[in-house]
């Protein structure tokens, strides 16, 4: 542009300047804006005559956009409905009341889960940016949010798609019958033939987990070497991750829609439901509300960076408020759903395992009747040893329990109690690799079971994993100029060689720790960050205007308030109770000890606690190391690399104000008696309209559009 018309002068002047005029200006090559849509008088969404539209392309800018709007919808429903769905959140179910849970979680989930969720999706797809190139946007000096997230991303995917692995494992040892976890292994001792003694102090499902599958040492320290079934299945779920996501975002929704797909057949698992009891007295404690908040949190895949690579990908003018409501209601039906089937195998194993308790102790008591240990008056007459019920069992057992009060404990007899079963909580590794096998070796057709029930969570890890990485690749690809192929194999060759620290015969202790440090505390910094860039130094009256322009319609004022003042002191309590929580909790891990075929917790070692707490160092270190670098200016805040349609359409405009400038000095008008092409609400100024605001950049000062530190708004 030339440095003499009157735009150029303008942005030296003291009047206020129009948005991000100064931010294009400085640094950034004019863009050929005649050829785009705007200047051809094409409406939104049309094309040029004699022009198709890419159906991978937007029109608009050349970035990669979604098909349609399902498969989008698809894709955030499959990074957002994962694992956790599955075993983590019918667990707090029947820890903490049960349907009482529910109420909290339907709180925190409406009070911070959709206006955070809805957050991210609107500046995501507002700028058309990662999570890097978004929060270097809205305010540089935090611009270390993004790095963060991708940090965590990193992280988490190292172990989570170790997960994956073991779930294709599984998978194809599915395909036998009976399945090679029904029943302990034989060991031959010469003439005879004995069961395996670890399997039988625990358990064939147990034992084909720990010692066939992991092949589990005994401590940490111990790392026994690699583990070359799992290596090899860590392989293949890194080669369909890399395959996935070179093929782009549309091999998201597809995986996005098998697992939802997966997920309602899985519904029909067993035809047996059991019930919770209904704990409402749970509701009143601090650890409840804790748990849920952290699950709502987690559950929608906040901070990941993931939900904000997806919705850049969207047209500006798409109805992201509604996308947010949808998704996170999908989140929350499944994992009731979820609960469902959970509460239906295991339920139906705890009558399995409760039939065969009544069965040894039976055989036990008519042991004791033969030897003369106990007498036979103390049987009911009613009571028949072939045919004997859980309800006769716990009647003869109330009967010797008061009669032999004193030698009673020689005795060993199980009480065998339906509900002692039900509330054995498990969750994690141990609810699908444990609970769930064995609930399914008494199924009729149990390797068709299996097979689904595997093949749903590879599914389900491949959804998330999808978002994940995506999340990490989008910033780099916007950032720098790579071929998206290359990248994603370098990134899943480098992350498939640091997850071989996960297949070792100890893996599976690191793996417990990554993901009890790796992502929790840092993640829920991260999105407190975003918040308040957002809605304190951006401001919320200012991003409620930008989202009126974007969707055409202004949201409810509960936004408003919620991204003020109810979702950070939210986080900020939770962040807290965190800390406690991890000041007092022992820091540990639970060993497995093969002589006594049992888990039993030991403490980290020096060396290991100082891994686990340098994983959320790392992760967070980021934060301050931006900050300070570019508070001192030490390196470019980026504030001006702005996605490429936001610098055609402010190309546009500035086309408009130059020409406007030119007619008015041909026809000798002052500029301040033509009206502005721009619309009042978008003059830059503060919060209060009355402040500019500057940046210092490369040492020069220029009025930028992203730091609105002023008085807060003082209305909505």
């Amino acid at each position: 542009m030339p440095k003499n018309t009157k735009v150029t002068q303008r942005e030296h002047s003291n009047e206020p300047v129009t948005e991000s005029v100064a931010d294009l200006l400085s640094l950034e090559h004019p863009m050929d804006y005649k050829s785009s849509q705007m200047s051809m008088g094409l409406s939104p969404g049309s094309t040029a005559p004699g022009r198709s539209l890419l159906p991978e392309q937007d029109a608009e800018d050349g970035r990669p956009a979604w098909n349609n709007k399902l498969e989008y919808i698809l894709a955030q429903v499959g990074f957002s409905v994962g694992l956790g769905n599955v075993w983590r959140f019918p667990y707090l179910c029947q820890k903490n009341g049960g349907g009482a849970y529910l109420v909290p979680y339907f709180i925190l989930l409406i009070l911070i889960g959709i206006p955070l969720f809805f957050l991210e999706l609107a500046v995501g797809q507002r700028i058309r940016r990662g999570s890097i190139g978004v929060w270097n946007y809205v305010y540089p000096q935090l611009g270390g949010i993004g790095v963060s997230s991708l940090m965590v991303c990193g992280f988490v995917g190292l172990y989570y798609n170790v997960i994956i692995g073991w779930s294709i494992f599984y998978f194809f040892q599915s395909f036998q019958y009976p399945l090679p976890w029904a029943e302990c292994p034989i060991r031959k001792n010469g003439t005879q033939a004995i069961v395996e003694p670890e399997c039988e102090k625990s358990s064939a499902t147990t034992y084909f987990w720990y010692r066939q599958t992991l092949n589990i040492t005994s401590t940490i320290d111990e790392t026994g070497g690699l583990n070359w079934k799992m290596t090899l299945s860590l392989l293949v779920a890194w080669i369909l991750v890399c395959l996935a996501v070179i093929k782009g975002i549309q091999s998201s929704g597809k995986v996005g829609s098998s697992s939802v797909v997966l997920m309602s057949r899985s519904i029909m698992v067993y035809n047996l439901v059991t019930s919770s009891s209904h704990q409402l007295e749970k509701m009143l404690e601090p650890q409840v509300w804790r748990e849920a908040a952290t699950q709502v949190f987690f559950a929608l895949g906040l901070g990941f960076g993931g939900v904000i690579a997806f919705s850049s990908y969207n047209k500006r003018d798409n109805n992201c408020h509604f996308d947010a409501a949808l998704v996170s209601i999908i989140n929350f039906v499944t994992s009731i759903l979820a609960t469902l089937v959970v509460f239906a195998v295991l339920g139906f194993k705890a009558n399995v395992m409760n039939e065969k308790c009544v069965v040894d102790n039976a055989e036990k008591i008519l042991g004791y009747l033969n030897t003369g240990v106990l007498s036979r008056e103390l049987i009911p007459p009613h009571i028949n040893f072939s045919h004997l019920t859980a309800q006769d069992y716990s009647e003869m057992y109330g009967v010797i329990k008061t009669v032999k009060e004193d030698s009673f404990g020689q005795l060993g007899l199980d009480p065998c109690l339906l509900e002692d079963e039900l509330n054995k909580a498990v969750q994690g590794t141990g609810l699908a690799f444990i609970a769930f096998t064995e609930a399914m070796t008494h199924f009729p057709a149990s390797p068709f079971w299996s097979v689904m029930f595997f093949f749903m969570l590879i599914n389900l890890g491949l959804g998330s994993m999808i978002g994940t990485m995506t999340g990490i690749t989008t910033p780099i690809l916007d950032a720098f100029k790579i071929r998206k192929e290359i990248l994603c194999v370098v990134c899943c060759i480098i992350a498939f060689l640091l997850g071989l620290l996960f297949v070792q015969r100890s893996g599976n202790y690191f793996v417990t720790m990554f993901d009890d440090y790796s992502a929790g505390l840092p993640l829920t910094v991260v999105v407190i960050l975003e918040n308040i860039s957002v809605a304190w130094i951006y401001g919320t009256k200012r991003f409620m205007q930008d989202l009126e322009d974007m969707l055409g319609f202004r949201p409810y004022a509960f936004y408003y308030y919620m991204w003020r003042y109810v979702s950070p002191a939210i986080l900020v309590v939770l962040i807290v109770a965190t800390v406690i929580e991890m000041s007092v909790s022992p820091a540990g891990y639970n060993a497995w000890v093969e002589e006594e075929g049992s888990e039993r917790f030991h403490s980290y070692p020096p060396w290991a606690l100082a891994m686990a707490y340098a994983l959320i160092v790392v992760a967070m270190l980021p934060l301050p190391i931006v900050f300070i670098a570019r508070h001192f200016n030490l390196v470019s805040d980026g504030s001006n690399k702005l996605s490429v349609s936001y610098r055609k359409g402010m190309m546009k405009d500035i086309s408009n104000l130059e020409e406007q400038d030119e007619q008015r000095f041909i026809l000798g008008k002052n500029p301040s008696e033509v009206p502005s092409p721009m619309p009042a609400h978008r003059a830059y100024l503060g919060p209060g309209g009355t402040q500019e605001m500057t940046n210092t950049n490369y040492g020069t000062s220029t009025k930028t559009g992203y730091q609105n530190i002023g008085s807060p708004e003082s209305e909505l």
